[in-house]
């Protein structure tokens, strides 16, 4: 579980979707914008884990 990260950035997204960067920044950008809305505090260019499975795949992260 070392290896764990708390946050996904945009390479990350990229990555997952396959698509490009600068598709994964807008992404990025929309979902920060909807954790602040939500009160969170968001870091540019970075999401949680845990929100990217809830949004992209509907489920919710444990770690142990």
């Amino acid at each position: 579980m070392a290896n764990y990260s708390y946050m996904m950035n945009v390479e990350d997204i990229a990555n997952e979707l396959g698509c490009s960067k600068s598709h994964a920044y807008k992404i990025v950008k929309d979902l920060n914008k909807e954790l602040e809305e939500q009160g969170y505090i968001t870091m540019a260019g970075r999401i949680p884990r845990a929100f990217w499975a809830k949004k992209m795949y509907g489920y919710e992260l444990s770690v142990s």
